[in-house]
C-alpha cells in the first residue's frame, strides 16, 4: 500500500529526488521546497521542448488545458513488484540535487548520479540539478553537457523561474518517452506480470489463458501511460477495451485495475468538477472495483491482493469524504479497518491505519482519528529501535488534543490564530465558560492515563528526556487520585531520571507538582497606606480615604459602579508580598528547590524561596519581590524549579481545576485532599507601579509596648518619626481618628511642620500629651474576686484606642517625570500611629452626695449681710482666711451661717497607693486672664488624703452657696421645643432663669478639681463631672431653689436706727458684730422685729408664729414655767405678702433669766399654688404648706 492515496494518484508521475554529493540538510530542504510547487506542468508550457518524431499515439492530447502531474519522492523509493500492474508506481524520472560549493568536482557528481540512476531501471528521464556553481564549474559544466543542469547563483525568484523551465524540459522529455513506449507496445506488445502470476509453473491451459489476457493487460497499461501523459480521453478508450477483454478472460484483478484507471480518467477529464451524477458514477464503478478485487483473491495464493481492495476502499472514502456523507464514509472506513486484520505486511497495516485516521480527522471525528492514530503508534512501538520510538512519540502527540491531555505548549500554539494577542488571561475563564467542562472528563480518565503512559514509554525509548518529563508531569498532576502510592513514587523517579539527562535550567511548559493557587494580596501595613493626591485642594488627601493598598473599595462613596477589578499600587524600590497556597496530594515528600512570582513585564525582581511539603499536605507561603520601574505589573502565576526542571504554574489553571472539581468534572480537589479549607476565588488585581514615595516609620520613644495608664492619668509621650524612603517628605498633616480622641490632650504639629522637607534618613520627635479615659465603675464583686497576686484586668480592646493620622507626600515632580500633572501626580501616604493605651481601673467612685451644715446667726440690730460673690473688693490675692470665708458664709435666703460639702466616696481596687488633693477654683478668680497666669490666686487647695490599696475613703469637697434669686415655674418647665412653639409661651425672663440654672450647675462642676498622685511619675485627675451631676440631680431642688419665705429677726433699739438709709446701715456691719452690740439685757423690755420675705412672684397668704426656746429646747414663752414675757402678737399672725416683697411684725420680749435663747419663726401658707406644692413635694390640694425659718441666737446678759 502507498500512503496518501486518492483516485487521482494514478495520473501522477513518480519522480525520485536524490541528493548527489554532500548537500547540507538546510540547503536540501530549501531546494526541495522550490521543487514541490512544480508538481503540475501545463502541456501548453512544454511545447518549446517537445519534438514530435512520428505521429503521436495520443490522438486527443489536450494541449490547451491538459497538464502533467508529478509526485516527488525525496530520497526515492524501492521498486514495487506491482509496477507492471499500475504504472504510476514506477519511478519514471530521477532528479539529482547537487550543491556545488560542497561538491566542487563535477565529474564525481556526474558519476555518482549515474550510479544512483541504476537503482531505478524503470526511469525514462534523469536530470542532475547543480545549484550555486562558481565560474570554473560553469565553464566546465557547459563542456560536459549530458544530464547535468547548472543553476548559477541568483535570488530565489530567479532560481524558481529557472527551475520551472528545467521541469518543463523534463515534462517534455517524459511525454516523448511515453509516446515511444506506447508505440512500441502497440506494435510488438509487452509481457506484463504481477506477483499473482508467478506463484507456480503454468499448465498448458493457463498458458493459453495468459496469452488471451496479455492483450487486455497491454491495453490497460497503455491506458495508464495515456493517463500519465495527460490525455484522459485516450486513456479512457484503452481502459474500456481492457475492461471488456478482462471480463471475457476472467482476469478480475486487471479488470479492477482497468476500472480504477477509467474512474481516474473520468475525474481528470472533468477537471475537478463534482456533481451528484459524477458521484453516483464513481460510487458505482468503485463498487465494481472492490468486488473484482475480492473475486481475484485465492486462498492458495501466497500473495493476496487484499491491499488493493483496501486501497480502493480508501480512495472511494477519500473521494466521498465530507460531513454530508459521513455515514457512508464511516461504513467504508469500518470495512477497511476490519480488513486490516488479514494484512500480512505490518507496513501495509501501518499505512492503512494512518489513512483511516486522516479521513476520520477530515470528517471531524477526532476521537476515532485518535484511536487509529494510537494503533499506528502501537505498530511503531512493536519495533524495538529508536527511530520507531521517535515516530511513535510524534504520532501520539497528535492524539493528545482529542484526549485532552495535550501539552500546554501545543495548546498555546493552537490558540494563537484564534485568540488576539491582547486578550486578557484573567478574562478567558469568563469568556469561555465551557472550557472547564471540555478540559476535564472524568469518564475518560483511564484512557487518558493509558495515552500518557504510552507517550512516556515512547519518549523514554526515543531518548527524549524533555518529552518524558512532560508526560510524567501531566500524568502525575492530572491523575494522582487513580495512581497508587507506588505508582506515584515511580512517576517521581521518572521525573528525576529525565531531569538528570537534561541540562540545568531546562524549562518545560507542563507543570508537575505542587498545585499552586493564589491565596491573597496582603494589605499594606498602616504605616504604608497609599492615598490619591488632589493637587487642586489644600487638604490634598480629602475625598480619597485609603482602603489598604487598593484604590477601589465598595464602601467608598462616589465611585463608579462599573469597576470590575480592584487596582493595586506598588511602589518602586519597596518590597511587596503575595500569599500563595501550595498543595502536595501525593504520597511522597516534595522538595521545591525554588519558587518565585512569574512577572513578564520586566519591571519586577522576584525573590525565590525553597519549600518542603510532606505527603498530603498544604502550606501557605509568602512570595516577595521589588518593583524596579514604573509601569504595569501582571502576576499570572509562579515559576517553580522542582524535579530538576523549571516550569510556570498559572493561577487560572488551578482556578479551572477547582471549578471542575466543584462541578464534579474533576477527579478530586487537591487542596481539599490536603485538608485545606475552602477558599474564595481570588482574582489578580490590576497592578500599577508608581515612582518612589517617602516612607515614614514611627515608634514610641522608650518602647512600642502598650502605654499603661490609670484612669485619668496624664502622661507625656514622645513619638519618633523617621523617613525610611528615598525621597523627602514635603507635605504633612496630623489629625486624630478612632475612639477616645479626648484622651489626646495635645500634639505638636508645629514641630513636624518646621522640619519639612524631611530628607531621607532624617527623623523628628513629636511630643504627645495623653490622658487616660474612664473605664467605668468597678464591680465590688469583681474587685473582691481578683487573684491573690494582685493582678488586675487590663482594659485593652481593639478599636477603643485613638490614633494619630499623618498624611504626607513627597515632591510633585519626580526625577523620572518632571512634567507631572494632576492626572499622574505621585500619590501620597497615610501613616496611622495607634496609641496603644492600656487603661487600668484606678480610683473609682462608689457614690457621691451633698452634705450641709448650718450655724445659727445672732440677732442684732441689722440683718446678716451676704458676702459679695461677683467682685473682689481688694483686687489682690485673698488670704486663706478670706478664702475660707468664701465657703463659710451667710445664706441670704435663710439668714444663717451655712457650709455645704460634696462628699465623694472613692475606692482603690489597685495595688498602689494614691494621694488625693482637692482644689476649688474661687469664683472671683476664674476669669480667663488669670486662669493660667496665676493659678494660686485661682484655686484653693485642701489637705491631701491618702488611699491605700484595697481601701476606700471619703473626700469632702467644700462648695460655695448659690441659689436662684426667685422661685417661679421656670425651673419646672420642659426645654423649649425646637420648633419654637414653646417659645411663644415662654417669657424672656423665664429663659434667662433656665439658662442661669444650667450655668450654675456647669460653673459649680468646673470649679472643682480632684487630682491624684501615685509613685514618682504617675499623676492624673478624677473625672467628677458625672458624680457631681448625679449628686445634684438627687437634691437639686434643695440645693438650687430658694425657700418660698425667708425669715429674719432684728433688734429695734430706737426709731432712729430703723429709719436710717440702707447704705448707712450696711456700712456699720462690715466688721464682725461686737458682743456688747448684739447682746440683750435681762429684766428689760427688748423691742424686736421679725422680717418675712416673699421669694415668689405670687401673693402669699399665711399664718405666722414666733417661738422662743432656751438652751434645753423648751418653749420659754408659753406655759406655767415661762421665763420670757412678751408683748404684741406671736401666734397665728395672719398676713399677706406681695410678690418679691417683705413685711415686718414688731413685738417685745422681756427675759427674766440671763442665758442663751433661740428665736424661730414658722408660717403656714394658705391657698398654696402648684409651684409651692411642687417645692414642698406634696400633691394634696388640702394639705397645708409649712415653712420654717432658721434659728437665731439671742445672748441675754444679766444686770449688775
Amino acid at each position: 500500500m502507498e500512503p496518501d492515496v486518492s483516485i487521482e494518484s494514478s495520473a501522477r508521475i513518480q519522480v525520485a529526488v536524490l541528493p548527489i554529493g554532500t548537500v547540507p540538510s538546510n540547503m536540501l530542504r530549501d531546494y526541495y521546497s522550490m521543487l514541490l510547487p512544480l508538481h503540475r506542468i501545463p502541456l501548453s508550457a512544454i511545447s518549446s521542448f517537445y519534438t514530435e518524431h512520428q505521429k503521436s499515439p495520443f490522438a486527443h492530447q489536450p494541449w490547451d488545458s491538459g497538464f502533467l502531474q508529478f509526485k516527488f519522492v525525496l530520497g526515492g523509493s524501492q521498486p514495487s513488484p506491482w509496477e507492471d500492474f499500475q504504472s504510476h508506481r514506477k519511478t519514471l524520472a530521477v532528479i539529482g540535487i547537487c550543491h556545488c560549493p560542497s561538491s566542487p568536482d563535477l565529474d564525481s557528481v556526474i558519476e555518482q548520479f549515474s550510479n544512483s540512476c541504476k537503482s531505478y531501471p524503470s526511469s525514462l528521464v534523469a536530470r542532475c540539478f547543480a545549484f550555486c556553481p562558481d565560474d570554473s564549474q560553469l565553464e566546465d559544466g557547459g563542456k560536459k553537457g549530458g544530464n547535468l543542469r547548472l543553476f548559477p547563483p541568483a535570488d530565489r525568484q530567479t532560481l524558481e523561474f529557472h527551475l520551472n523551465t528545467m521541469m518543463q524540459e523534463v515534462a517534455a522529455s517524459l511525454l516523448m518517452e511515453f509516446e515511444k513506449w506506447v508505440l512500441q507496445a502497440e506494435s510488438s506488445g509487452t509481457i506484463l506480470k504481477t506477483p499473482l502470476d508467478s506463484q507456480a509453473s503454468l499448465s498448458s491451459e493457463e498458458v493459453i489463458k495468459a496469452k488471451k489476457r496479455r492483450l487486455g493487460r497491454a491495453q490497460k497499461t497503455i491506458g495508464d501511460y495515456c493517463l500519465l501523459a495527460g490525455s484522459p480521453v485516450d486513456a479512457n478508450a484503452h481502459y474500456s477495451t481492457a475492461v471488456e477483454l478482462a471480463r471475457l478472460t476472467g482476469d478480475y484483478f486487471w479488470h479492477a485495475g482497468a476500472l480504477e484507471g477509467s474512474v481516474c480518467a473520468l475525474l481528470i477529464d472533468r477537471m475537478g468538477q463534482k456533481d451528484s451524477i459524477l458521484e453516483d458514477e464513481v460510487r458505482y464503478r468503485y463498487s465494481s472495483v472492490i468486488l473484482n478485487y475480492k473475486k481475484s483473491q485465492d486462498n492458495a495464493q501466497r500473495v493476496s491482493p487484499l491491499s488493493f481492495e483496501l486501497e480502493a476502499t480508501l480512495k472511494l472514502a477519500r473521494f466521498l469524504c465530507r460531513r454530508e456523507l459521513a455515514k457512508e464514509v464511516t461504513e467504508l472506513l469500518t470495512n477497511a479497518a476490519d480488513g486490516a486484520k488479514s494484512l500480512i505486511d505490518a507496513s501495509d497495516r501501518l499505512i492503512l491505519f494512518i489513512e483511516i485516521a486522516r479521513l476520520y480527522g477530515s470528517l471531524g471525528y477526532e476521537r476515532k482519528a485518535a484511536f487509529f492514530t494510537r494503533q499506528v503508534a502501537q505498530l511503531y512501538l512493536q519495533q524495538d529501535n529508536r527511530l520507531a520510538a521517535i515516530s511513535a512519540l510524534q504520532v501520539l502527540a497528535l492524539t493528545t488534543k482529542a484526549y485532552h491531555v495535550q501539552s500546554r505548549a501545543s495548546m498555546f500554539e493552537n490558540s494563537i490564530p484564534h485568540k488576539g494577542i491582547g486578550s486578557s488571561v484573567a478574562d478567558s475563564g469568563k469568556k469561555y465558560p465551557q472550557s472547564a467542562v471540555s478540559l476535564f472528563e472524568s469518564h475518560w480518565s483511564t484512557l487518558q492515563m493509558v495515552v500518557l503512559r504510552e507517550i512516556l514509554l515512547s519518549a523514554v525509548r526515543a531518548g527524549d528526556p524533555l518529552a518524558a518529563w512532560s508526560a510524567a508531569a501531566r500524568l502525575l498532576r492530572s491523575y494522582y487520585p487513580l495512581i497508587t502510592p507506588v505508582g506515584q513514587n515511580g512517576l517521581a523517579s521518572a521525573l528525576k531520571n529525565s531531569a538528570e539527562r537534561l541540562p540545568p535550567g531546562t524549562r518545560c511548559a507542563d507543570p508537575a507538582l505542587p498545585f499552586i493557587r493564589l491565596h491573597s494580596f496582603p494589605l499594606h501595613p498602616t504605616q504604608m497606606d497609599i492615598v490619591k493626591r488632589n493637587t487642586a485642594r489644600e487638604d490634598w488627601w480629602a475625598g480619597s480615604a485609603p482602603s489598604g493598598p487598593f484604590i477601589y473599595t465598595p464602601f467608598s462613596k462616589g465611585e463608579s459602579n462599573n469597576v470590575k477589578k480592584q487596582e493595586l499600587i506598588w511602589v518602586v524600590g519597596e518590597p511587596v508580598q503575595v500569599l500563595v497556597e501550595l498543595a502536595n496530594p501525593c504520597g511522597f515528600d516534595l522538595k521545591v528547590d525554588s519558587i518565585y512570582l512569574s512577572v513578564h513585564s520586566g519591571n519586577f525582581d522576584a525573590f525565590p524561596v525553597s519549600v518542603s511539603l510532606p505527603p498530603n499536605s498544604s502550606k501557605v507561603i509568602t512570595l516577595s519581590g521589588i518593583p524596579t520601574s514604573v509601569g504595569v505589573v501582571s502576576v499570572p502565576g509562579c515559576i517553580v524549579h522542582c524535579f530538576g526542571v523549571v516550569t510556570e504554574h498559572l493561577f487560572k489553571d488551578v482556578d479551572n481545576l477547582l471549578l471542575g472539581a466543584a462541578q464534579g468534572l474533576v477527579l478530586s480537589d487537591p487542596f481539599r485532599c490536603c485538608g485545606s479549607p475552602k477558599l474564595r476565588n481570588v482574582s489578580v488585581p490590576n497592578i500599577s507601579v508608581v515612582p518612589p514615595l517617602p516612607l515614614l516609620v514611627s515608634h514610641v520613644v522608650g518602647g512600642d509596648g502598650a502605654i499603661i495608664l490609670y484612669e485619668g492619668e496624664i502622661r507625656d509621650v514622645s513619638i519618633c518619626l523617621a523617613n525610611a524612603g528615598t525621597v523627602p517628605v514635603e507635605q504633612a498633616h496630623i489629625s486624630l481618628s478612632g475612639k477616645n480622641q479626648d484622651a489626646v490632650l495635645s500634639y505638636s504639629f508645629e514641630i513636624l511642620q518646621s522640619c519639612l522637607p524631611l530628607k531621607p534618613g532624617a527623623e523628628v520627635i513629636l511630643p504627645v500629651t495623653l490622658r487616660a479615659w474612664q473605664v467605668g465603675l468597678v464591680d465590688p464583686d469583681t474587685s473582691a474576686a481578683k487573684s491573690a497576686s494582685g493582678s488586675i484586668m487590663r482594659h485593652v480592646k481593639d478599636g477603643i484606642n485613638p490614633s494619630l493620622l499623618i498624611h504626607y507626600a513627597g515632591p510633585l515632580q519626580t526625577s523620572g517625570n518632571p512634567q507631572s500633572n494632576g492626572s499622574n501626580v505621585p500619590p501620597g501616604r497615610r501613616l496611622v500611629v495607634p496609641l496603644h493605651i492600656c487603661v487600668l481601673p484606678g480610683l473609682s467612685f462608689v457614690k457621691a452626695r451633698l452634705l450641709s451644715m448650718e450655724f445659727p446667726a445672732h440677732v442684732g440690730e441689722n440683718l446678716p449681710k451676704l458676702a459679695d460673690t461677683n467682685s473682689n473688693s481688694n483686687g489682690g490675692h485673698a488670704d486663706s482666711q478670706t478664702k475660707m470665708d468664701r465657703l463659710v458664709k451667710i445664706d441670704p435666703f435663710r439668714g444663717s451661717w451655712g457650709l455645704r460639702f460634696l462628699e465623694l466616696e472613692l475606692s482603690n481596687p489597685t495595688d498602689v497607693v494614691f494621694d488625693i488633693r482637692v482644689t476649688v477654683k474661687l469664683e472671683n478668680s476664674s476669669d480667663e486672664g488669670n486662669l493660667f497666669g496665676d493659678q494660686d490666686a485661682a484655686e484653693y487647695g485642701y489637705p491631701q488624703t491618702r488611699i491605700d490599696r484595697d481601701c476606700s475613703a471619703r473626700v469632702l469637697v467644700p462648695l460655695e452657696h448659690f441659689k436662684l434669686p426667685v422661685l417661679d415655674d421656670s425651673f419646672f418647665m420642659k426645654d423649649v421645643q425646637a420648633d419654637g412653639v414653646g417659645g411663644r409661651n415662654t417669657t424672656f425672663s423665664e429663659k434667662n432663669t433656665k439658662a442661669e440654672l444650667n450655668a450654675c450647675i456647669k460653673n459649680l462642676i468646673s470649679r472643682i478639681k480632684v487630682s491624684w498622685h501615685s509613685g514618682r511619675n504617675s499623676s492624673g485627675e478624677l473625672n467628677i463631672k458625672d458624680a457631681v451631676q448625679a449628686a445634684l440631680q438627687t437634691s437639686i431642688m434643695d440645693v438650687l431653689l430658694p425657700d418660698p419665705l425667708t425669715f429674719g429677726f432684728r433688734l429695734v433699739r430706737n426709731d432712729f436706727d430703723s429709719e436710717k438709709p440702707e447704705a448707712e446701715k450696711e456700712s456699720n456691719v462690715d466688721d464682725v458684730q461686737s458682743p456688747s452690740k448684739d447682746s440683750v439685757l435681762a429684766h428689760e423690755m427688748t423691742p424686736m422685729e421679725v422680717l418675712v420675705r416673699n421669694n415668689t412672684k405670687d401673693l402669699i397668704k399665711m399664718n405666722l408664729n414666733v417661738t422662743c426656746r432656751d438652751v434645753a429646747g423648751e418653749n420659754c414663752v408659753d406655759g406655767a414655767k415661762a421665763t420670757v414675757l412678751w408683748t404684741g402678737v406671736l401666734n397665728d399672725i395672719t398676713m399677706e405678702i406681695p410678690p418679691l416683697k417683705e413685711v415686718r411684725q414688731s413685738f417685745c420680749l422681756y427675759f427674766l433669766v440671763p442665758g442663751e435663747y433661740t428665736l424661730a419663726a414658722a408660717a403656714v401658707i394658705n391657698d398654696a399654688n402648684d409651684i409651692l406644692r411642687t417645692r414642698a413635694r406634696t400633691n394634696s390640694a388640702d394639705e397645708p404648706i409649712f415653712c420654717r425659718g432658721p434659728p437665731y441666737h439671742v445672748r441675754v446678759i444679766g444686770t449688775a
